[in-house]
């Protein structure tokens, strides 16, 4: 039998620059994604269930002016370097880089002005086994404070095997830090549905990143065991609740090699009946249970409240520059940036 595909494009909306923003919708099969030229972003993503129907389980707006006042960063694609960097400042070959402190005294997801702030290029295309669209963007030598001319290209598209694909590339003319991710805030149970508290979750991680007071490494290595942060067997995520301060926002470290794709996380959310799994090449993933979202209006007359989405943010670990004893996440003239995640829809 022959799964249907289709891609189609409308303007989204314009710029107060005047520029055109595209919205790409991929339907293939079951799934339907939708996609803006500003940021990169994820705006829907329709999923069926055998207990509730096909539903948009990604938080969102439906305007683009909601977008470019996107505060928790619903959907976007992050860059040049996903999560914290500390004081907002890293050294390379002896001299000091300074970026803009958006988070105290931190650098938050590239900047004032990252990736996610960007009208990136897009172009719709279709494979054998999907259908996709392709995103590029420069980033000239100096752009927030980072080194080097960049130019990333990010691809995200449906499989016929019920797969959303997020891979990420960039080239750049200088050692920096590079560090890319999408930041989808998932609801299993459809968006705008309550919170995510009973959504049942296992990561493939004997290992996290702590941090201190304010989201920064501590530089240690953690293993799980013994503390609210083992999901190695599927958990309701309100089980360990009451041992955190104000919820999840931490960096876990993916088992097995990176650069190879492994399973990362599974999510079961049990009113719907619907499974999430993500695989990825990256060698961390943060897990974040929105602990910041506070009255926001989302999508067709949704309001957002605390924990009303999680994400799991696939990505070098934070404040990797500024950390020797993490992976590398410096790239340059003789290494290119390439990663690949994959969340796989079961229902």
């Amino acid at each position: 039998m022959k799964i249907g595909m289709n891609i189609s494009r409308k303007i989204f909306g314009l710029l107060s620059s005047g520029e055109k923003v595209y919205l790409y919708t991929l339907t293939l099969g079951d799934l339907s994604l939708s996609v803006s030229s500003f940021g990169a972003t994820l705006t829907s993503l329709y999923a069926p269930s055998r207990k509730a129907g096909k539903e948009d389980i990604l938080l969102g707006y439906s305007t683009l002016e909601a977008y470019t006042h996107n505060i928790p960063f619903l959907g976007v694609t992050v860059g040049r370097f996903a999560n914290r960097i500390g004081n907002a400042r890293f050294s390379l070959a002896g001299k000091a880089y300074t970026l803009y402190k958006n988070n105290g005294e931190n650098c938050l997801h590239g900047g004032r002005r990252g990736f996610d702030k960007l009208l990136w290029n897009s172009e719709a295309y279709e494979e054998r086994d999907g259908i996709f669209v392709r995103f590029e963007l420069e980033s000239l030598d100096g752009d927030e404070g980072f080194p080097g001319n960049l130019k990333a290209a990010v691809c995200y598209g449906l499989t016929k095997s019920n797969e959303v694909i997020a891979d990420y590339q960039a080239t750049v003319d200088a050692s920096c830090p590079v560090n890319l991710t999408n930041h989808a805030y998932f609801n299993l149970a459809g968006e705008g549905n309550g919170d995510i508290l009973s959504h049942e979750v296992l990561l493939h991680a004997d290992s996290y990143i702590p941090v201190d007071a304010t989201q920064i490494p501590t530089g240690e290595i953690a293993p799980v065991q013994g503390t609210p942060f083992d999901f190695r067997t599927r958990k309701p995520i309100r089980r360990d609740f009451g041992a955190l301060d104000r919820g999840y926002d931490h960096c876990f470290v993916v088992d097995g090699k990176p650069g190879k794709l492994r399973p990362a996380a599974e999510v079961f959310e049990p009113s719907s009946g619907r499974t999430l799994r993500v695989f990825t090449t990256q060698p961390g993933v943060q897990f974040y249970t929105g602990n910041n979202i506070d009255l926001i209006q989302g999508k067709a007359g949704s309001v957002y409240r605390k924990h009303s989405g999680f994400c799991l943010e696939t990505q070098h670990f934070p404040d990797s520059p500024n950390q020797p004893q993490f992976p590398s996440a410096v790239f340059g003239p003789s290494r290119e940036y390439h990663e690949k995640s994959v969340f796989a829809l079961d229902w």
